[in-house]
């Protein structure tokens, strides 16, 4: 018995209406996701190494722009992305901020700002996340994966407004960003160290 498919512009038309019914769910999936902004008034990225075997010193970014997309129903379908300008990073000692900021390290005049952008989150545990994505420092993108604690998504007891929550880590190689200068005298990892406070946007 002949098969009584419908054609338009030789594309049998079964196949046209499960492309529609692709792209309708892949819509649904992306309004899923609200966009939640950085507070930055309760957000702190600190970077941390060895130096000498003496101490380990600290140094953190003022400043953080970017974005969370949030699913709350399922965070395995969230994403974050975040630029961090170079010229905010403070030591509280001003001539070691401008050492870091020069071509010894970060190289401000050519590399403004490091990022990062999530490509995959999976779910580690309870209340555990590891976020996989492209961290880009000095011009050198490399992928990076970082263990992520949700510590609260819900009601903001001050704004009333939704709100999320997290902490993360993650410990990099500095010479694989191009930045070796005194290794192995001053330790080649670094230890990032992340929370944040996050709000609804609009």
């Amino acid at each position: 018995m002949p098969c009584n498919v419908v054609y338009n512009g030789g594309i049998p038309m079964f196949r046209k209406l499960a492309l529609a019914a692709a792209l309708a769910a892949a819509s649904f999936t992306a309004a899923a996701a609200d966009k939640y902004e950085f507070d930055g008034g309760h957000t702190n990225v600190v970077f941390s190494w060895n130096h000498f075997g003496l101490s380990n010193p600290s140094a953190r970014f003022a400043k953080i722009e970017g974005e969370l997309l949030l699913d709350t129903a399922d965070l395995t379908k969230s994403s974050v992305s975040v630029t961090l300008p170079i010229d905010s990073i403070q030591t509280d000692v001003p001539k070691f901020d401008e050492h870091l900021r020069s071509a010894d390290f970060f190289d401000l005049a050519k590399f403004p700002t490091a990022t990062f952008k999530s490509s995959k989150v999976e779910k580690a545990g309870d209340n555990k996340l590891k976020v996989s994505g492209d961290l880009t420092i000095h011009g050198v993108t490399k992928p990076a994966v970082l263990d992520v604690t949700v510590n609260k998504i819900g009601e903001h007891p001050m704004s009333k407004k939704p709100a999320a929550g997290f902490d993360a880590s993650t410990t990099i190689k500095r010479s694989d960003f191009g930045i070796g200068k005194y290794v192995p005298n001053v330790s080649d990892e670094v230890k990032i160290q992340i929370t944040t406070e996050t709000k609804k946007a609009g």
